[in-house]
C-alpha cells in the first residue's frame, strides 16, 4: 500500500505544472476513484488544508497518507509529492545557466500559462458546484481579482479588507 500511495503521489507531482490547485483535480481523481476518500471527505480535506500554513498540495497528500495508513503513509505521501518537483528544479538549477536565455523555454513557459489558469479553474468550480455556493457569493473574489489585475492593487490590501469586512459582517451585520 506504501509504494501505491507513493507513486499515486509521484505522478501527481510530476503531471501537474502551477502548484497546489493545478494539482487538485488530479489530486481528487486519483484518490476519489481508488475509493481511498469520498467526495465529501475530499472536499473537507481540500477546505482544512487550505487553511493551513504552508504547501496546499503537501497538506492534502499529508492529510490523504495519513487517513490511510498514519503518520507512515503522510509522510510517503509528502515525499511522493515533493520529489518530483524536487528533482526538477534541482536539475533546471544545475543547468541554469546555459538555458537562461533559450527562447524556446520562455516560450515554453508562456504556452503552458492557459493551462495553469484552466487547472486552476476547473476545481475552484467544481467545489463551488458540490458544496452549492450561491452565484451572488462570487462577487467578492472576482472584486479582487479584478482590482489585483486591473487595478494593480496589492492582494495584501485585498486581505486586509477582506479581513475587516469579514470582522464587520460577523460581529454586526449578522449578529442583527
Amino acid at each position: 500500500m506504501y509504494w501505491t500511495l507513493f507513486l499515486t503521489f509521484v505522478k501527481i507531482g510530476m503531471f501537474t505544472i502551477g502548484g497546489g490547485y493545478a494539482m487538485l483535480p488530479l489530486i481528487e481523481r486519483e484518490v476519489v476513484d481508488k475509493g481511498w476518500l469520498s467526495k465529501e471527505d475530499f472536499i473537507d480535506v481540500f477546505s482544512v488544508a487550505q487553511s493551513l500554513p504552508g504547501i496546499f498540495a503537501v497538506n492534502i497528500s499529508i492529510f490523504v497518507g495519513y487517513k490511510l495508513k498514519k503518520v507512515k503513509g503522510g509522510i510517503v505521501c509528502a515525499l511522493g509529492s515533493v520529489l518530483p518537483s524536487f528533482l526538477i528544479i534541482l536539475l533546471i538549477a544545475l543547468f541554469f545557466t546555459h538555458m537562461q536565455d533559450n527562447v524556446w523555454i520562455e516560450k515554453a513557459f508562456k504556452g503552458l500559462r492557459p493551462a495553469v489558469v484552466a487547472l486552476i479553474a476547473v476545481p475552484c468550480l467544481t467545489t463551488a458546484r458540490s458544496i452549492k455556493l450561491n452565484h451572488k457569493l462570487l462577487i467578492v473574489p472576482l472584486a479582487a481579482a479584478l482590482l489585483i489585475w486591473l487595478g494593480n492593487v496589492s492582494p495584501v490590501w485585498i486581505i486586509l479588507a477582506a479581513i475587516v469586512g469579514g470582522l464587520f459582517y460577523g460581529l454586526k451585520i449578522k449578529k442583527d
